[in-house]
């Protein structure tokens, strides 16, 4: 049996933002919250997380940004989608290399689904490779709810935040001047996403940034292989190495992303 999701539950748009154009996987309706996919792409996992964020009363989008759509992550085929996202012009994985291009792309697609949806302005939640595209994202107006999950960039750099010193300055300047929080997550113990990392961002934004990190040793166990021996560490907090049972902390640190939102988009939380 597969263990691929076939996203027949998602609507499939061309979304073109200053001729560019990618593939957006749309769902529900609400004020729209862009969910990025993490590596090594749009999985079950993240597919998950998604329709509970439709079921919250939002429209997720989901912007195909690598690797192949629904795709349950294999080692093998991760570690190609990682070497080729690496060297793509579109990311900024390594230090010095100031903010990823295609967050410009992202705030055109976040512009889009705010005039086509409405309210108060649209969520925008990174995870891991696209963990700090949502900060990034802060620079569009219409972004006012942003939640980095385990920001992984630059990889080589635990302190560091993937975003230019004129980008970090402007982004600050929003955050104070519009009153924004940010929230953030991360694994007690996860290399990718290190205490320094949440450092970096308190010194940046100050008490605007909520970050919150959770146990190591309640992440899942038995994540997909390529959580299991390419990450090789607890990281993604509410997608592969989420345990879905009640009371469990990950779930919790779910229903606080779903709240975060409502409050900032004006929707009345119900739970997914």
């Amino acid at each position: 049996m597969s263990l691929d999701d076939p996203i027949t539950d998602f609507r499939r748009r061309s979304v073109d933002v200053e001729g560019v154009v990618k593939t957006v996987y749309v769902a529900g309706s609400g004020p729209a919250v862009v969910l990025m996919p993490e590596m090594p792409g749009i999985s079950p996992d993240v597919l998950r997380l998604a329709r509970w964020i439709r079921d919250a009363g939002f429209t997720v989008h989901v912007p195909s940004l690598f690797g192949r759509d629904g795709a349950y992550p294999t080692v093998e085929d991760g570690e190609k989608v990682v070497r080729r996202a690496c060297v793509s012009e579109e990311f900024r994985a390594f230090a010095g290399g100031g903010t990823s291009p295609v967050t410009a792309w992202l705030r055109g697609l976040a512009r889009q689904a705010h005039a086509e949806c409405g309210g108060p302005g649209v969520g925008a939640i990174g995870l891991c490779f696209t963990g700090n595209f949502a900060l990034t994202m802060a620079l569009e107006p219409a972004v006012v709810a942003p939640v980095v999950n385990h920001p992984s960039l630059p990889l080589d750099d635990p302190a560091g935040l993937e975003l230019s010193e004129a980008d970090a300055l402007a982004v600050r300047e929003r955050v104070r001047r519009d009153g924004l929080k940010v929230l953030g997550y991360r694994f007690e113990g996860d290399r990718w996403c290190t205490g320094r990392r949440f450092a970096a961002y308190r010194a940046l934004l100050g008490d605007a940034f909520d970050g919150r990190v959770l146990p190591g040793g309640v992440a899942r166990e038995d994540p997909p292989p390529f959580f299991r021996d390419v990450v090789g560490t607890p990281h993604s907090v509410v997608t592969a190495h989420l345990v879905d049972e009640e009371g469990h902390p990950t779930l919790a640190a779910r229903d606080e992303i779903l709240a975060f939102l409502a409050g900032a988009l004006g929707v009345g939380h119900q739970g997914p």
